[in-house]
């Protein structure tokens, strides 16, 4: 054999094995995640707030307890998370908001709300009319090249 097909061999081997590990790492996150949904689902609550505020902050300036902060893995500590302020009863808190719906929902008005722990699951209106999803900006490529199909007279994206 010629020693470019050994290194080739040995190479294509070793991703073989990465990848296998890949895989059986990404099946157990996803077991977990399915049985955390689950917890999560079981424990919720429904509860009326006022939402004061949401921003996509780091974990250490959400304004969360220490504990919670302490208990996050470190690769996550520097990812920003969807927090939402709220006001449930005299109490001002911060929770952190599922990130399928963080988009829709409304600021400044008054809202009930699954919640599981510290966990926004889902949010519904109380007064008034139901939160209307707020409409994303289209980002520079995009405005680009929706001009240029309609001057090519194509339907836009």
């Amino acid at each position: 054999m010629k020693p470019w097909t050994i290194v080739l061999l040995v190479i294509v081997v070793i991703l073989g094995v990465l990848l296998f590990l890949l895989y059986r790492f990404g099946r157990k996150t996803q077991q977990k995640q399915a049985e955390q949904q689950q917890m999560m689902q079981a424990n919720k609550q429904t509860v009326s707030m006022l939402i004061i505020d949401k921003k996509r902050l780091p974990i250490k300036q959400s304004g969360l307890p220490q504990s919670v902060i302490a208990q996050t893995p470190k690769l996550m500590r520097r990812a920003k998370m969807p927090i939402v302020k709220v006001k449930v009863g005299p109490q001002v808190m911060s929770l952190v908001c599922d990130e399928k719906i963080f988009d829709s929902v409304p600021v400044k008005k008054e809202v009930k709300a699954s919640v599981s722990g510290i966990y926004i699951l889902d949010v519904k209106g109380l007064h008034g009319k139901a939160p209307v999803r707020e409409v994303k900006k289209k980002g520079f490529f995009k405005r680009a090249v929706a001009k240029m199909q309609e001057k090519a007279g194509a339907k836009p994206l």
